[in-house]
């Protein structure tokens, strides 16, 4: 425990600043500051002793050097119980300090600018501040260190229930924060600087790399309702699933918010009016269409038994009709959109438990990398960007397909890429009429689909996320009526493939580039 005497207060982020020391100021708390700091107390009427003149020396360096003196990380880093330590801050007219109150220069945010320049960023990038604060959390047995404005009204409680002393619990706790907090803006500033300097990190994967994640919420369960989960967001990113706002519903869970970006993900790749409806991480029904809720329609259409209790990804704001559509479909966990109107979302809020999240397209951009967890490390690979055209494809049949057939294997392919593997999609026009996903073959996936779709197999085109290994999957879907096949290509079976193509009138083209989806 810790009676506070002397406070050190130097922030960048004000929030909260002046209730704060007027809290302290209940309890003849001597205040230190600096620069900004000191300004503004000194303007709401509160004491305050400049740092330059508590220590001799004056701020130099255009404020580069300010704290970077004996007088304050002595009186900082002094153990309180060591006789030697007494002995010495004492022989050298050194004040003990109980309490740092630091938040660090806005390098996140600085850095966030699409403009900002390298010598920009270099000078926020906080000296001073990180030392005090890293000097402070050291020695948190004999002072508190504060970094976040949100433990100001907590501190203040604690003040006042113990008459001004400060327990041993809160002090470690607000010392963890600190480390926290030096950690993550050190991060920060190495991948900045990285991507800045060096090369590499456009060309190949990073030598080193970091991550920074903090806790957006605790979720109700994770996988299964035995799990703890929560939600963590990038701390360095300004976009994501993070900035989605719930509108309604019951909390999230785990396997919601993976679902969510799935749904999300595949909405907003669409330029058209489109929906998906999303089932344990892959779409079991996605279409566009000029009218959002005949796009709707048909993605539930696609798979109406899988779609029950499944998450809806809309990329235009939901309209009456849409809502009503919605809710003629039966139990449905999610609907994310850009945005709800009124009437729509006063016909979904009827229903108490689904969750409607709003999110804006340009919030869900991905990141450079993909990672995937496996025990004791993890895989990174550049994020699936990768997009054709009607000028990639390259037709290996004697028969060609169509313009029409062209546009619905484009859009076919575009879907596929969503698909957990072995996917197969089948299409009419812009929209999915049976879906195949994560068989162990690929001929079975093709069954799959196909059983799904049913008699609308009759005319479809089929897109296969990878290489047709056999001609089997060809003679599946002559069978039941399939005119036309996008896929990779590159099989030591393609002559045999192709020849089956050729045998049974189907339309058949190749990318030249695969989706697996693990």
């Amino acid at each position: 425990m810790i009676k506070v005497k002397r406070a050190l207060i130097s922030v960048s982020d004000k929030t909260g600043l002046l209730d704060f020391v007027r809290g302290l100021a209940k309890f003849n708390v001597e205040i230190l500051s600096t620069g900004g700091t000191a300004k503004a107390l000194r303007e709401a009427g509160f004491a305050v002793i400049d740092v330059a003149e508590y220590t001799g020396f004056p701020e130099m360096l255009d404020g580069r050097v300010k704290t970077l003196h004996p007088k304050i990380h002595g009186g900082l880093l002094a153990l309180r119980d060591n006789p030697e330590h007494m002995k010495t801050v004492a022989e050298h007219g050194i004040g003990l300090i109980d309490m740092v109150v630091v938040n660090l220069y806005p390098f996140e945010k600085v850095t966030q600018k699409k403009s900002v320049s390298l010598e920009e960023a270099i000078e926020n990038i906080d000296i001073g501040g990180p030392s005090m604060l890293r000097s402070a959390a050291k020695n948190y047995r004999s002072v508190a260190v504060v970094c976040n404005p949100e433990r100001y009204q907590t501190i203040l409680k604690e003040l006042d229930t113990n008459s001004g002393i400060l327990p041993d619990a809160l002090l470690f706790s607000l010392a963890v924060e600190v480390f926290e907090r030096t950690g993550s803006y050190d991060r920060t500033i190495a991948t900045f600087l990285n991507r800045r300097f060096t090369a590499e990190a456009f060309t190949s994967m990073p030598h080193n790399l970091s991550l920074n994640f903090v806790k957006q919420q605790d979720l109700r369960y994770g996988e299964n309702p035995h799990q703890q989960a929560a939600f963590y967001r990038d701390a360095d990113a300004v976009t994501g699933l993070a900035k989605a706002r719930q509108l309604h519903g019951k909390e999230l869970s785990f396997n919601n918010i993976l679902d969510l970006y799935a749904a999300a993900d595949i909405a907003y790749a669409f330029a058209n009016p489109a929906a998906v409806i999303i089932k344990h991480n892959n779409p079991c029904g996605v279409a566009e269409d000029k009218d959002l809720a005949k796009a709707y329609k048909a993605a539930w259409e696609c798979d109406q038994l899988s779609a029950f209790g499944g998450i809806i990804g809309l990329n235009r704001s939901v309209d009456k009709k849409t809502a009503e559509a919605i809710v003629k479909s039966g139990f449905m966990e999610c609907v994310l959109a850009p945005g709800f109107d009124k009437e729509a979302f006063n016909i979904l809020a009827q229903k108490k438990n689904i969750r409607l999240m709003e999110l804006a397209p340009e919030d869900l951009q991905r990141g450079a990398y993909d990672f995937k967890k496996v025990a004791g490390g993890l895989l990174v690979q550049e994020s699936d960007t990768k997009e054709i055209t009607a000028a990639d494809l390259k037709v290996v049949t004697k028969k060609k397909p169509t313009k029409a057939q062209i546009e619905s294997m484009l859009f076919g392919w575009k879907v596929v890429k969503y698909v957990k593997s072995n996917a197969i999609v089948l299409t009419r026009g812009g929209k999915t009429v049976g879906i195949g996903m994560g068989q162990t073959s690929r001929v079975d996936s093709a069954q799959l689909a196909i059983r799904r779709a049913g008699k609308l197999a009759q005319g479809a085109c089929l897109s296969s996320d990878a290489f047709l290994p056999k001609p089997d999957t060809v003679t599946f879907a002559a069978k039941a009526g399939i005119k036309a096949i996008v896929q990779t290509g590159g099989s030591v079976a393609d002559p045999e493939v192709i020849k089956e193509a050729d045998k049974r009138g189907i339309a058949m083209v190749v990318t030249g580039v695969r989706h697996f989806r693990h």
